[in-house]
């Protein structure tokens, strides 16, 4: 039964994707005019013929490739958890949710679905760059997968508990902006840790404890063959704590009057 409530439920995403194929296009759009037009302004503006995150030199290009692809995640996980909204506003999610599977394996199977479709965005995003002459290894591509659904969890996780709080859907979409550009910007996806300590301390930090730092990290790391354990500790954290959370804010409310006074 658990099998095929979880088919169930990603079949319902597959399918609302194949629907939404302007979805797929917009999703592209963005990281493909980061990567073509303004790379070449960032390499400008921050002197970066080439820099030195690790133990390679790497062009600036190739360096923000991850960064972008978890932009893609992002958007992708941001824009599923305003579909939450409209789906219980239509009562779709709230039919789900009065199934009597626990609330934990259905959330999580909305997830894992929204991951999904995550990762077939991602993975076409990797191949236009290829063929943009950004050399990623095969097995590159391939260690970068698993990192994909643990980003995509974290964000998707946070995301549903924005939505169980917000209403209305031209609210979410205010906070949904709310939290995305702070959360890109304020990041690693464009610059390099360092170089942002070179600009400002302040900034630094901001950028270090921001936890979508550490899954861009995370996610170069695992396209160049490496594996970043304080990162993936980090997002293994902050996984467990949103998805329980937005697990938690999904209980039903009590009824029960106020006492008086």
């Amino acid at each position: 039964m658990y099998w095929h409530c979880f088919m169930g439920v990603l079949k319902r995403e597959m399918l609302k994707f194949w629907q939404q194929r302007s979805r797929l296009l917009s999703a592209l759009v963005r990281p493909l005019l980061w990567l073509i037009v303004f790379a070449a302004g960032f390499r400008s503006a921050l002197g970066l013929s080439m820099i030195e995150p690790y133990e390679t030199y790497i062009l600036y290009d190739e360096y923000i490739v991850p960064g972008l692809a978890a932009m893609i995640v992002l958007f992708n996980s941001m824009q599923g958890s305003l579909s939450m909204v409209y789906d219980r506003e239509m009562g779709s999610m709230k039919v789900l949710l009065m199934s009597p599977f626990p609330r934990e394996f259905l959330l999580c199977s909305k997830l894992v679905g929204n991951a999904l479709i995550s990762a077939l965005q991602v993975y076409v995003f990797f191949i236009i760059a290829a063929l943009l002459s950004i050399q990623v290894s095969l097995l590159g591509y391939l260690y970068a997968l698993p990192v994909i659904f643990f980003l995509a969890l974290f964000l998707g996780s946070l995301g549903l508990l924005l939505a169980n709080y917000i209403k209305q859907l031209e609210n979410f979409a205010g906070v949904m902006n709310f939290v995305i550009f702070p959360m890109f910007f304020l990041s690693s996806a464009l610059y390099p840790l360092w170089k942002m300590r070179e600009a400002s301390e302040v900034l630094y930090w901001i950028c270090f404890i921001n936890p979508f730092s550490s899954g861009v990290e995370l996610l170069r790391f695992s396209m160049y063959e490496k594996f970043a354990l304080n990162e993936c500790i980090v997002m293994a954290f902050v996984t467990v704590v949103c998805f329980f959370a937005a697990v938690k804010s999904f209980e039903p409310k009590s009824n029960k009057p106020r006492k008086p006074g």
